[in-house]
């Protein structure tokens, strides 16, 4: 770039930190607005951490592109930043003959995108996980685990010379001729171009710019257990059901995390606020909002039975967890979970009920909006960034 120009982002998750790093190594002025009081608040310090390799998504979307490019480019990062990371690849596992149809999609889906990945026999699953229960198996090479709060960390440091500010809410947003406006509470900080990295907010940043985005947020709250340490053992890596393809969530899974511990989840439930951890977390503005937009009526005559209903079950009943992780691995009794945390995916829905599958982004005049960048939106942040600082210049 032959001037300096200047670029303010909305929010300081791993996709907000990874785009101003971006833009600032092509010489932009770059400052950064989260509203809480610490980096990774919400969806990147609240996920399972792993490094997904590009295995689900259509052939030739972003999603597919951006995460085969940037399983290679989180995990190089990692190493030379010294941030802890662990390729141990995945098995994902078909547990009846009726579902070895989707698996071979899956592995035909794999090849398309790339994907380094293998059909394999019950016999050689159980070299990976000796407990895991299956007929067949697909054995996933570039699947990883990572630290993505410490990935947050290292991106803070690499913008040394960047105007970093936590606890600094964008309140207003208005363009003009030379620019864009953002007012926040104490001052009006004017910049070249706006990015709008907000997650779970993105949609209302949107409209704040002057935007009618075409997609809303509505918020999905995914529940994790962990098995007991003594029951750990029981898993070596990372195990995966045969997703439903109608479906953006994977299905409750076990995941061995980099101290040892094996994660178990997530559900998938409606959040009673964007932020909404708990079942507790209520906010009459996001219930309204969620209630009054004709996407969630339509998604609810879609899904809400039985997969709906069978989600919150499982989310109120341990027994009913328990059973789910059983079906990949048999020994797993509901005495060998205990409650862990809980994230909240920021699921862009149309008005038809159709939840976006794609990343979506879209662009005003000095303006870039992400709308839709749920998982696996970490794993591809430093590509979805250098897409962004693309459209910036």
């Amino acid at each position: 770039m032959t001037s300096r120009h200047t670029a303010i982002v909305i929010g300081g998750g791993i996709l907000g930190l990874a785009t101003a790093r971006e833009l600032a190594q092509r010489g932009h002025a770059v400052t950064v607005l989260e509203k809480e009081d610490h980096w990774a608040a919400h969806q990147t310090g609240h996920n399972s951490n792993v490094v997904h390799a590009g295995l689900y998504y259509a052939p030739g979307s972003e999603k597919a592109r951006m995460s085969v490019a940037g399983n290679r480019s989180i995990v190089s990062y990692a190493r030379s930043r010294g941030v802890p990371v662990s390729v141990c690849g995945k098995l994902v596992v078909a547990t009846s003959e009726s579902e070895l149809p989707a698996l071979r999609v899956l592995a035909s889906r794999a090849e398309a995108n790339g994907v380094p990945a293998r059909l394999i026999t019950q016999a050689e699953a159980r070299s990976y996980e000796p407990h895991v229960a299956c007929v067949a198996a697909l054995h996933v090479e570039s699947t990883g685990i990572i630290d993505f709060p410490a990935i947050c960390a290292a991106l803070v440091a690499d913008l040394s010379d960047a105007d970093l500010r936590l606890s600094t809410p964008a309140l207003g947003i208005r363009s003009s001729s030379t620019g864009v406006e953002v007012a926040t509470g104490t001052e009006v900080l004017r910049a070249d171009v706006l990015v709008n990295c907000a997650g779970l907010h993105s949609d209302r940043i949107a409209r704040m710019a002057g935007l009618t985005p075409r997609a809303r947020i509505v918020p999905f709250r995914g529940e994790y257990y962990e098995l007991r340490p003594a029951r750990a053992s029981l898993v070596k890596g990372l195990i995966y059901p045969v997703p439903d393809a109608s479906l953006p969530f994977l299905g409750v899974h076990l995941t061995r995390m980099l101290d040892g511990s094996v994660h178990a989840g997530p559900n998938a439930v409606l959040a009673l606020r964007r932020e909404g951890y708990t079942w507790r977390d209520f906010s009459a503005r996001d219930v309204w909002e969620t209630a009054a937009f004709p996407g969630t009526w339509n998604l609810a005559r879609k899904y809400a039975y039985p997969i709906g209903l069978d989600e919150v079950r499982r989310s109120l009943s341990k027994r009913r967890f328990a059973a789910s992780l059983a079906k990949l691995v048999p020994e797993i009794v509901e005495d060998d979970i205990v409650r862990s945390g809980s994230g909240v995916r920021a699921q862009a829905l149309l008005p038809d009920g159709s939840m976006v599958q794609d990343f979506l982004i879209e662009t005003a005049p000095g303006q870039v909006h992400v709308l839709n960048a749920p998982s696996p939106a970490a794993t591809c942040a430093l590509e979805i960034g250098k897409y962004i600082a693309d459209r910036v210049a």
